[in-house]
């Protein structure tokens, strides 16, 4: 009798910790902006303020922040599907070889087939793939499918842009997530506007660009960013009344062009003096607060904020070479040039973590950390161990960061590579490969087959290129450059005269 009610006090123990651990499992909230630059908020990530913090109104930022660990050192790659790829891979631009935007199934970008002296590889134009015989794509575990598979209930809203057109990540339901929520081939909105049916109307009928899925806010004066935070909130209650851990994966089309305004916010900077480009871009950079803020405000009001991180980040730059007011390459000054350079403009993002119990509130943490490393961390977060990737992950968890940032030098290098045509010109805009170690940053650019080297603690602004009298460590970087990309069989272009591939940067 008495080893029957011990068995049962036994079997009452291992169940209720069993719930606990289940329930102690935190909900994530991955908060994913579209060309967001380090300075389209009023959040500074550098050491002061600037004119671009007073000219942007960002409370919900504010108030993340405040509550959370700031990034000064974020980074990402400067156009959107290899940060993407990255980000649900683990693997660098490098080795998973989306290296420009997709689109097309099977084609190269226009200004890549066109392009005046350089012949580009076919990289993986088909983007992110769950079928091991798509050609021209990655064939990879996503991080979404380890959390679903381990229990958590995943959430796509917005912006999907993984797969090319006709591709089976196309769909995000087919890399991981339960639910998609207005998730397609394509990276931006045809429009923003509910009136206009977010481009599905007669006129856009042959265009990839309509945001699909979202019926129900045809012909309504709501915005597109509302109506994604609409469908989320209502897409995570469903799990948060199962009490099921979920992920949302908010990947919002906005601030991507085009620049159109929301109206809830876009008068006081009309009042401000603005342009009216700069105006209506000021009034998208509020939509994408106001949608953090009302997530926020639901998690509170659901009383599940105690057991629920937020993650913010961009995916690459601020647009600045194009279709922004004012005057091109300065609207993430002090940083260099913006979205599609490998300047600091086009590749260093804002970057919020709130974690109730780890994350100390209003901590900065200046280390510098890359969009891979968010596979690994979000996992740890989950607590998901021992999990198998097709892939190699290049990744690192910085989950011990944010606690605890360290303060020792950081030697781990960073890498960048694009053999690829962006399209637009400006300072950093072109082919290339880039190393970041330590306080130095070395940009191999393919065209000509020159250096630059800055030294960003000391030039944030890469004002001076000291490629001519740092022969030494233009050498060290690379050799470390041309080691990884080899190491990780990258892709380089052919100049078109001599059909000979770029030379490898240690070889210059």
């Amino acid at each position: 009798m008495k080893k029957s009610i011990l068995f049962l006090f036994i079997l009452i123990f291992l169940f209720h910790s069993c719930e606990e651990e289940e329930i102690s499992s935190p909900n994530i909230i991955l908060f994913f902006v579209d060309d967001l630059g380090w300075q389209d908020t009023s959040v500074p990530f550098w050491n002061k303020k600037t004119k671009w913090n007073n000219q942007f109104q960002t409370p919900n930022m504010e108030r993340l922040a405040a509550k959370g660990m700031k990034f000064t050192q974020a980074y990402a790659t400067p156009v959107c599907s290899p940060s993407r790829i990255s980000l649900m891979t683990g693997m660098n631009a490098a080795r998973h070889r989306v290296t420009n935007w997709t689109l097309h199934k099977d084609r190269l970008q226009p200004m890549e087939v066109n392009h005046n002296s350089l012949t580009f590889p076919y990289w993986n134009i088909n983007g992110l793939t769950p079928d091991s015989t798509l050609q021209y794509a990655i064939h990879a575990t996503t991080f979404p499918s380890l959390l679903q598979n381990a229990g958590y209930h995943t959430v796509h809203v917005g912006k999907a842009h993984l797969g090319a057109i006709g591709t089976p990540a196309e769909h995000p339901i087919n890399i991981g997530f339960d639910i998609n929520i207005a998730g397609h081939a394509a990276g931006a909105p045809k429009s923003y506007l509910g009136k206009e049916n977010y481009g599905n109307i007669e006129k856009f009928k042959n265009s990839p660009w309509p945001v699909p899925g979202l019926e129900k806010y045809h012909g309504k004066d709501i915005f597109l960013t509302k109506a994604l935070t609409l469908e989320a909130i209502d897409a995570i209650n469903r799990p948060i009344e199962k009490n099921q851990p979920f992920f949302l994966y908010m990947s919002l089309y906005g601030v991507h062009t085009p620049i159109m305004a929301d109206d809830r916010f876009v008068e006081k900077y009309y009042q401000m003096g603005l342009d009216s480009t700069e105006a209506k871009y000021a009034s998208m950079v509020e939509s994408m607060d106001k949608s953090l803020g009302d997530l926020m405000d639901y998690i509170e009001q659901k009383n599940i904020d105690d057991n629920t991180i937020i993650l913010f980040m961009s995916d690459n730059g601020g647009l600045s070479a194009v279709a922004r007011g004012g005057e091109k390459h300065t609207h993430n000054s002090p940083l260099s040039s913006g979205k599609g350079s490998i300047h600091e403009g086009g590749i260093r993002e804002p970057m919020i973590i709130k974690w109730p119990t780890v994350t100390t509130p209003n901590s900065i943490n200046s280390n510098y950390l890359i969009i891979e490393d968010f596979f690994p961390t979000i996992l740890d977060m989950a607590k998901i161990k021992d999990y198998k990737t097709i892939q190699e992950v290049d990744g690192r968890s910085f989950v011990d960061e944010l606690e605890t940032p360290s303060q020792l030098e950081q030697v781990r290098p960073l890498f960048w590579h694009y053999p690829n045509s962006w399209g637009p010109t400006g300072p950093g805009i072109g082919a290339f490969s880039a190393i970041r170690k330590g306080d130095w940053k070395l940009i191999y650019y393919h065209k000509n087959e020159n250096f630059e080297l800055f030294n960003i603690a000391k030039d944030i602004g890469e004002s001076e290129n000291l490629a001519a009298t740092q022969m030494k460590k233009v050498e060290e970087l690379a050799e470390n450059l041309t080691s990884y990309l080899k190491k990780v069989d990258a892709q380089m272009p052919s100049h078109q005269a001599t059909k000979k591939q770029v030379t490898w940067p240690n070889e210059k």
